[in-house]
């Protein structure tokens, strides 16, 4: 390859061959992945707050042929105009996450990975939106807006 910055797709096919698997807390959904993520990022704003109940979305990014749904496949909620957020419909874990701008992509729920240790989270985004009280200690970049 020249000088040139590999483009995230040629950073998508390079990445090392796994096998992850990982699915909802019921266990209705279940997937696999065959390769690490290309990405992976904890996010801030207030809609993965309320999306996944929690204080941070933890995401990893995958191209879409990478993944196969075990079981199931989840329900999806229209957050946006472009923005599907996937949920178990049986016991309401949030799992995934896609942008229909971008068809070859998806993202998962990094704490649905039934070995979560494995993925190292690359950056913090949105922290302009952190609650209040969250102190971030990591050395990861971190980014007030979306990273793009």
């Amino acid at each position: 390859m020249t000088n040139k910055k590999k483009t995230q797709e040629q950073a998508v096919k390079e990445a090392s061959a796994i096998n992850l698997e990982g699915g909802c807390l019921c266990g209705a959904l279940r997937y696999s992945v065959s390769a690490m993520p290309f990405d992976a990022d904890h996010c801030h704003c207030r809609i993965c707050q309320k999306s996944t109940g929690a204080v941070v979305g933890s995401w990893m990014d995958f191209l879409i042929e990478q993944i196969s749904w075990l079981c199931g496949k989840p329900s999806e909620y229209a957050s946006s105009d472009t923005t599907r957020r996937g949920f178990c419909s049986n016991c309401g874990t949030s799992i995934s996450f896609r942008d229909t701008k971008h068809p070859k992509y998806y993202t998962l729920s990094i704490a649905s990975l039934d070995e979560s240790h494995l993925v190292p989270v690359k950056y913090h985004i949105h922290t302009s939106s952190q609650i209040s009280w969250l102190c971030i200690k990591d050395d990861t970049p971190k980014y007030p807006g979306s990273r793009r």
